[in-house]
């Protein structure tokens, strides 16, 4: 009898399997083609940035001052710069600054954001007043120039870059967090725990925060496509990132100087840029494609 009841466990194993929420959501995930082409991006994004010093032909700072600004070639792929170093390797080691930055900026921003969306969500009255109102003031200025105002006051280096970003993108992750507390706090399962006695910080640490994850995961994927330009873009104008560290955007800048007579300078770090951020945008538009019922059948 037990060796029939073990057939029958096994026999249904497989459709079992099947049936399990991670492979329903891995499935909706990768039914899309453009979202396993975001993902082999972004893989071989972390792979040049965790191996850049195995992948890089040459040092990035390495100066070649018989080969300045050299065209491709074989002994330099994507051409030198107007130092002689080779920009392969410069892009190579960028994706660094491009992950760090983004990583750390979205982190903040994710830290702070759930923080006082989850408390002005759940606790409402006075204090979500003054938390909305404080997240309205810091949109009504453009992100850019808002990132660009604190990085240049507290001096421009790749940290204060960091600060910058992730405050820039913290009231959107509050607005968002506190939507969806504001939906989950009023459902039977919390007001059960409510009536049974549990603090609200158990309540929204327990009930809450688990049921409002999805889209602050999302969110958090496509910030990272905004944090790498907004980067780039003060890189560019020259308060971010600062020589002679391997950046996306100084190198955009060194190559708008130089697009008559090389333009691969400029070239090679705008496709980056572009091919990075549509990657995690193209993962982000998955995860909310696999994780939203309601787009899954779409």
């Amino acid at each position: 009898m037990a060796a029939d009841t073990a057939s029958l466990d096994l026999d249904a194993t497989p459709r079992q399997v099947l049936r399990r929420p991670q492979h329903r959501f891995l499935r909706r995930l990768l039914e899309t083609r453009l979202v396993g082409t975001g993902l082999t991006i972004s893989a071989l994004l972390i792979v040049c940035a965790v191996a850049a010093p195995l992948l890089a032909p040459y040092d990035p700072n390495e100066q070649d001052y018989a080969a300045i600004t050299d065209a491709p070639s074989a002994a330099h792929v994507l051409g030198t710069d107007d130092l002689g170093r080779d920009v392969l390797s410069r892009i190579i080691y960028g994706s660094r600054v491009s992950l760090e930055v983004g990583l750390i900026a979205v982190g903040i921003a994710i830290l702070v954001g759930v923080t006082l969306g989850l408390i002005s969500g759940y606790a409402g009255g006075a204090l979500d007043d003054v938390v909305m109102r404080l997240v309205d003031a810091i949109q009504a200025f453009p992100g850019l120039i808002l990132a660009l105002a604190i990085t240049a006051a507290l001096g421009p280096n790749i940290a204060n870059a960091m600060l910058a970003i992730g405050f820039v993108a913290t009231p959107g992750i509050a607005r968002l967090t506190r939507g969806q507390t504001l939906s989950v706090r009023e459902r039977e399962f919390v007001l059960a725990a409510r009536v049974c006695g549990a603090s609200p910080a158990g309540i929204v640490g327990k009930h809450i925060w688990p049921n409002v994850t999805a889209p602050i995961i999302v969110q958090a994927t496509l910030l990272m496509g905004t944090a790498i330009v907004t980067e780039a873009s003060l890189s560019f104008l020259g308060v971010g990132v600062q020589p002679p560290t391997p950046s996306w955007g100084a190198m955009l800048r060194t190559g708008s100087q130089y697009l008559e007579v090389a333009p691969w300078i400029a070239i090679a770090p705008g496709v980056a840029i572009f091919v990075t951020v549509l990657a995690f945008n193209f993962v982000g538009d998955g995860l909310r494609r696999a994780l939203d019922p309601r787009l899954a059948n779409r």
